[in-house]
């Protein structure tokens, strides 16, 4: 749903804002129209993400295909550095060094109201469904959020409406204030703005992409799970991964009361093991190391 309403939303922006473009010879909105276009190509990056994450697990992917969310939103991180960022400093700078009167101006600002609505739409259905899931401030739930596909169309939401409105100003200026420059200056900020986004996205998606753990919270709730049952001495050992958005992998290491039987201990294996996945939804397989003197055919 997000990433749906958000492809769509852009895609009409950056058709108007292209057009605008030609009307208006406006650098700014330019850049406007080729961040537009950056973000409805990302959304589609995202979405095969989110189709090739939902394959079934099989012999060569043992775990599942989750993580294919996170390869595919690392690209798209590279791909705001690299064509919305990079391209926009490069069009602001030449519009700096060789400035245009921009006609018409009136189609400009139109178009950035239009794109304002669009753009604070879907701002808005992402935010919502991010909150559903957010614990704490914006940035440290984004920090702690283990789906890119969410916090991503925030992080571009958020980008774009702030860089519609520097835009705006720079259009502003050149127009009424006649500095020529200001035009170019606004696509600059803009395209340093990007790449702030990016390397943020980057960042996180780097650090899914390389192995990250449950939360605590989690964490904290399977350890407390297992210590509940009667048979369990000691949880020694909990370690946990994420292979995808909604996919948790978790070992223990368990010491279990030494009288047990061989039968008594595997009864509280499998007990333990199924109260752990029902901690969080998300956990799909449980590998418990049982410590006992009855363990040894473990």
């Amino acid at each position: 749903m997000v990433i749906f309403a958000a492809l769509a939303g852009n895609l009409a922006i950056a058709s108007a804002k292209l057009v605008a473009f030609a009307f208006t010879a406006s650098s700014a909105m330019l850049t406007e129209a080729i961040h537009s276009f950056v973000d409805t190509g990302n959304q589609g990056l995202m979405y095969l993400g989110l189709r090739r994450g939902d394959r079934p697990a099989d012999d060569s992917h043992p775990f599942g295909y989750g993580m294919e969310v996170y390869f595919w939103t690392f690209v798209v991180a590279l791909l705001i550095f690299a064509v919305g960022g990079a391209v926009s400093i490069w069009e602001g700078v030449e519009k700096i060094r060789a400035p245009a009167e921009i006609s018409q101006p009136w189609i400009n600002f139109a178009v950035i109201g239009v794109a304002i609505v669009f753009e604070g739409t879907s701002f808005t259905v992402a935010l919502r469904e991010f909150n559903r899931v957010r614990s704490g401030g914006l940035l440290a739930s984004i920090r702690r959020s283990k789906d890119p596909t969410v916090f991503a169309v925030v992080l571009e939401d958020s980008a774009a409406l702030t860089g519609l409105l520097v835009a705006a100003a720079g259009l502003a200026a050149s127009v009424w204030l006649h500095l020529a420059w200001a035009d170019g200056a606004a696509s600059c900020l803009i395209g340093a703005l990007l790449i702030l986004v990016a390397a943020f996205l980057a960042n996180e998606t780097r650090s899914l992409l390389t192995g990250e753990g449950a939360s605590a919270r989690v964490v904290r709730a399977i350890r407390e799970t297992a210590a509940r049952h009667p048979h369990v001495e000691q949880v020694r050992e909990i370690q946990s991964l994420h292979v995808g958005p909604e996919r948790i992998l978790v070992g223990l290491s368990i010491e279990f009361a030494p009288s047990l039987s061989r039968a008594e201990l595997d009864r509280a294996v499998r007990e333990t093991a199924a109260q752990i996945a029902k901690v969080d939804g998300r956990i799909f397989e449980v590998f418990l190391r049982p410590d006992s003197p009855s363990a040894d055919a473990y």
